[in-house]
């Protein structure tokens, strides 16, 4: 089986081809600022991206004939983890104000989606030999499967959301269960996700009936996100008149986190300061740490201490300083198992795999 991977990114768009299992071409296109500023909103971008996309085929002798083309899900309303057939109400969903945030990541299906158009128009026309090309989104980080009680909160007004890296976590999930001769069903997982946001999931039997919501604010904060803030601060902050809206939204992601402690979020640049003696580095990197394994440790209060293991992944889980002091706090948990980066281009094409080989069914989005 022949998959086209996409998977866009604030400031790049990841691709991939895979034949089967097999990655046969892995490229990160980057994208400058001034390539970027001439859009006033991220859905303007598709075709630039799309163009992008082809030419790398082209340039790598490629030809534009797929069994399925999957994207990063986006940021549409909350649905139940899986692979999804994109379809018409899915790309008007997120072209016309269904979407819960303007993140690039929405562009992955209705590129996706516009390129296995493609492919089945030249079919239909002649112009190709391949077989039907099928288009696919999979675990997008809407993915909603909180339990009644964790969706409320103190206030109706303001019940909780999920959104958390649900596609890295459930391949790693998947990962771990195979390597240990189980099924991810069969199993009670905390999964922390240490990236730009930090999101932390309790998975029981296959399903993540908890997750903070690591984007809006809540949970840890993270090298460029806030994480949870104290509520009537913030809403004072909100009527002191010093910020807009899109700035204080910034000062929730993007602009948040360490980067507003440090004026950084490189974790590499943070780590080398510390080394050379950085104390206010330190100190604020430590207490990353000591709210991320506040939030693994109330997973555990969910999953009433039956956890049969802590799962750490992405970026910053490759720095032994972050694992070991993170492992300080949390080894008492259960056994702790790391699994570093993101693994998305993969845990996407067996997403897609899966579905072709008839192993799992494609969900329809509704």
């Amino acid at each position: 089986m022949n998959i086209l991977v996409i998977n866009p990114g604030s400031t790049s768009t990841k691709m991939a081809v895979y034949q089967d299992e097999k990655p046969i071409l892995l490229r990160n296109i980057t994208h400058t600022a001034d390539e970027l500023a001439h859009f006033d909103a991220i859905t303007e971008q598709q075709d630039f991206r799309r163009q992008l996309v082809l030419d790398e085929l082209q340039r790598s002798d490629i030809p534009l004939a797929f069994d399925a083309v999957i994207g990063r899900g986006g940021l549409v309303k909350p649905i139940s983890g899986g692979v999804y057939e994109i379809n018409r109400r899915m790309v008007e969903d997120t072209l016309h104000g269904c979407v819960m945030h303007n993140h690039a990541c929405n562009l992955g299906c209705l590129i996706a989606y516009e390129i296995a158009g493609e492919i089945n128009t030249a079919s239909a026309n002649g112009m190709s030999s391949s077989t039907l090309c099928r288009a696919f989104i999979a675990d997008p980080g809407v993915v909603d499967e909180l339990s009644p009680l964790a969706r409320i909160s103190g206030s109706p007004l303001m019940p909780r959301i999920a959104i958390w890296h649900a596609l890295n976590q459930r391949a790693i999930a998947r990962r771990f269960a195979r390597g240990i001769g189980k099924e991810y069903e069969d199993l009670n997982l905390i999964i922390c996700h240490l990236g730009g946001g930090i999101s932390v999931a309790a998975h029981e039997h296959g399903r993540a009936i908890d997750a903070n919501n690591a984007l809006d604010g809540e949970g840890p904060f993270s090298p460029e996100r806030a994480g949870s803030l104290p509520a009537a601060d913030l809403i004072r902050l909100c009527f002191s008149g010093r910020y807009t809206e899109k700035q204080l939204l910034k000062r929730i992601a993007g602009q948040a986190g360490l980067t507003a402690h440090l004026g950084t979020n490189n974790m590499r640049e943070v780590l080398q300061r510390i080394a050379q003696g950085d104390e206010q580095a330190h100190l604020i990197v430590d207490a990353m740490l000591y709210h991320t394994a506040k939030q693994i440790a109330a997973e555990g209060a969910v999953l009433c201490g039956q956890v049969d293991a802590v799962l750490l992944t992405g970026g910053m889980a490759h720095n032994d300083y972050i694992v070991s002091e993170l492992r300080r706090r949390i080894a008492y948990l259960a056994p702790v198992y790391v699994f570093p980066g993101e693994n998305e281009m993969e845990a996407l094409a067996l997403n897609a795999l899966a579905v072709l080989q008839g192993k799992r069914e494609a969900k329809v989005y509704e």
